[in-house]
């Protein structure tokens, strides 16, 4: 801490003791009235003691010169303050649009700046809330409406139940657990709750536990996607909790196979490097477009897909494990191709 940070430290302690006369006071414009009057008095005093008494018309013309110099300039001190008095009420009913204007460099001009950061967090806040909601909706109501649709059929007589209408229901109450699971990644993962269990993997074995599941989701889509691995050197390891790992490589395995071309092939490569390591996951599509590469990773967004797809929260969560572990996800160039990178440690 500098020395101006100590004494200012200082000052702050020694004001936090000392006693609010003026905390009665319910008007700002008012508290520098009467900080002006008792000063001018206190020096009137002082001139008083020195060089006798001065002339009472002087005496009280000054003091009202003062009072109305303080009323003038105090208007332009404290409109800041009304005007976030008046965006608060506003913002108590859901309107996060108003903004104060921040012309000072002072102390009130540094909180109307700050005012404005937390409305505008706030209105993204409240409108990343109702995406939320419009969006579970959504990803709810395509399962809840189809297994509805089944059940009323096999109830009502129209479909027998066999095995296909039976997969049918299977697929889409699957649907909803995955959505249900992910919410509650999410819902650990905001609240700080989702911690990490760290250890030294072999990434060899990882990778063929991940390519095996997804082989066994791929057969069931008909997809008949191939998977491919490179790994350098042979016995390269990382650091990570092997359970979150395994979530992450799977999802981005999972949408590599989905959105690349049937019969197509997937590619999965892993090296070490000076930054960490390096996991790269690429596909046989025609890739993400550049103007989403930004948002690819934000909640419920699909590149732009509303069929085949998962729940559009699996990204998310990627990137908040990846994060979680010190690293980085990000689109890698042209094409589909990801790139995680880990810290070594």
């Amino acid at each position: 801490m500098t020395a101006p940070d100590r004494a200012a430290a200082l000052m702050d302690r020694i004001a936090d003791v000392l006693p609010r006369p003026l905390d009665r006071l319910r008007s700002i414009k008012l508290k520098l009235a009467v900080l002006m009057l008792c000063s001018g008095g206190v020096a009137f005093g002082y001139f008083r003691l020195k060089i006798g008494w001065l002339p009472p018309r002087t005496t009280v013309a000054a003091i009202g010169i003062a009072l109305l110099t303080s009323q003038f300039l105090a208007h332009g001190i404290t409109r800041p303050l009304r005007e976030m008095t008046a965006a608060a009420r506003r913002m108590a009913q859901g309107d996060y649009s108003f903004r104060v204007r921040a012309s000072s460099h002072d102390e009130v001009g540094q909180l109307a700046t700050a005012f404005n950061q937390m409305a505008a967090d706030l209105a993204a806040a409240d409108r990343q809330r109702r995406d939320l909601i419009a969006n579970v909706s959504h990803e709810l109501r395509t399962p809840v409406t189809a297994l509805h649709a089944v059940l009323e059929n096999l109830v009502d007589g129209v479909s027998d139940p066999d095995p296909a209408t039976l997969r049918t229901a299977l697929a889409q109450t699957e649907r909803l657990g995955l959505l249900v699971s992910e919410l509650l990644d999410l819902s650990s993962i905001e609240a700080g709750a989702f911690t990490l269990d760290r250890e030294n993997l072999p990434l060899a074995p990882l990778l063929t536990d991940v390519i095996a599941e997804a082989e066994v989701m791929t057969a069931a889509l008909g997809r008949g996607v191939r998977f491919t691995t490179s790994i350098e050197p042979d016995g390269a390891t990382v650091f990570a909790d092997r359970a979150r790992l395994h979530q992450v490589l799977f999802n981005l395995l999972d949408n590599a196979a989905r959105h690349g071309p049937s019969g197509g092939e997937v590619r999965v490569s892993a090296s070490t490097s000076p930054a960490g390591t390096v996991l790269e996951i690429q596909d046989d599509g025609p890739g993400i477009p550049e103007a989403e590469r930004a948002t690819v990773f934000d909640r419920f967004t699909r590149g732009g897909r509303t069929d085949g797809g998962g729940t559009g929260l699996g990204l998310a969560i990627a990137r908040w494990v990846i994060d979680l572990h010190g690293g980085t996800i990000a689109v890698a160039g042209p094409g589909s191709r990801i790139r995680v990178v880990l810290p070594t440690d």
